[in-house]
């Protein structure tokens, strides 16, 4: 039996009863959409021999939708569409989703934004880096209106990044896809886990490289970098002299420890700074936080914890000097120490004891720093992330128009 919806004050029994039935049709069969949003997270690696073959398929079909004059516009709105959004600028937004495959569902009035739309547009969101909130705002509409033409020049630069990468996959391994700001960690073809990443700043960047893991650094110090001495602790330092000892942050000679020097004996109007070493005690400031995972490269990058976890809640996360900030970095580091003998409460029994503890990993494993802006998982579902760094030859994407 239908019960009356509640009226508002000085709402009409008729506006009551419109209202109601707007609402039903909004969240109308909204679990028949889920199935679409599910497949954008893949169980499967990004890194496969088979991801080749799904990347053609996916630049066939973007060839044919560039032939045929591509996917239509999304014309800007003063206000974010979300459900129950009813205008003209939705029946743009559905032919849009319909065309890049998101939309599934043709029923529903044209102009009306309901269940199947805001599922359309999450789905869309996740498989662009962005929040799966639903809503149609600034971002998404910037990531809408991208040519298509752009995208296939994407999934034809990564399709080569791929192969590259592929070639020499060991069957243990962790991908750091940089433009994706994502850690997997991969063993026997299956993702172990996977974790969100804070990567390198524009003017920053973190490295492509491949190397191997060979060791992990409990409770680390951390020694700040000459270039990071230079571009940030000498400007901190001249607005806030108290910032090294706030930071538990102390000064010696390069390779010497006998001694600590005081701030004051450091001339900090010119780069004398860089002739000392800076070194930050364990604890819950350092900006390693709990553990540093080494492994050998040229550009002294690293993994590591970090103790700004709001930076992982973030869309966009290029914040680091260069390094790779993990998430859940407990779960990593379990994984990479498991051929010593090591589970979880050991790891968490070492953390917790906050002592300096090194661990030589048995089984050192494969790290490779990726650059992939474009990729299709195992379910099909075509990836793009934003070009940070330039190097897909196609510009700020966000500044594009169709």
């Amino acid at each position: 039996m239908w019960a009356a919806p509640a009226m508002a004050q000085n709402q009409s029994p008729l506006e009551a009863l419109r209202q109601h039935k707007r609402q039903a049709e909004w969240s109308d069969n909204f679990d028949a959409t889920l199935p679409e949003v599910r497949a954008v997270n893949s169980a499967a690696p990004t890194l496969s021999p088979t991801a080749l073959g799904r990347m053609q398929i996916a630049i066939e079909r973007h060839r044919t939708l560039w032939s045929a004059g591509g996917w239509p516009g999304v014309p800007r709105t003063d206000k974010a569409m979300r459900l129950g959004t009813r205008n003209r600028t939705v029946a743009a937004l559905r032919a849009r989703l319909m065309a890049s495959g998101d939309l599934m569902q043709r029923g529903g009035r044209q102009d009306t934004f309901d269940s199947y739309v805001a599922a359309a547009v999450k789905r869309f969101q996740l498989r662009h880096g962005i929040a799966g909130h639903g809503v149609v705002d600034g971002k998404t509409l910037a990531a809408l209106n991208v040519p298509v033409g752009v995208r296939l020049r994407q999934l034809e630069m990564n399709i080569g990044r791929l192969q590259a990468e592929t070639r020499d996959l060991k069957d243990r391994y962790v991908l750091v896809n940089i433009p994706a700001a994502e850690i997997e960690a991969v063993e026997g073809g299956r993702v172990r886990s996977r974790h969100t990443a804070v990567v390198g700043k524009i003017d920053r960047q973190s490295p492509v490289l491949t190397s191997r893991i060979h060791e992990l650094n409990f409770n680390p110090y951390w020694t700040v970098p000459v270039s990071i001495i230079r571009r940030d602790l000498i400007p901190k330092m001249k607005e806030d002299p108290s910032y090294l000892a706030n930071n538990k942050i102390r000064i010696y000679r390069w390779g010497d420890t006998s001694r600590e020097f005081n701030y004051t004996e450091i001339d900090w109007n010119t780069d004398e700074a860089t002739e000392y070493m800076f070194r930050q005690d364990p604890g819950e400031l350092n900006s390693l936080g709990t553990v540093k995972i080494n492994f050998h490269n040229r550009h002294q990058v690293y993994l590591h914890d970090t103790p700004q976890k709001s930076l992982f809640g973030e869309d966009v996360r290029f914040h680091s000097s260069g390094c790779v900030r993990v998430q859940n970095v407990r779960e990593l580091i379990t994984w990479l120490a498991a051929p010593n003998g090591w589970d979880r409460s050991q790891v968490d029994s070492v953390i917790r004891s906050g002592q300096r503890q090194d661990l030589d990993l048995k089984k050192p494993t494969q790290i490779k720093m990726a650059y992939v802006t474009s990729w299709v998982n195992a379910d099909g579902v075509v990836h793009f992330r934003d070009d940070i760094y330039r190097k897909d030859g196609v510009g700020p994407l966000a500044q594009v128009t169709q």
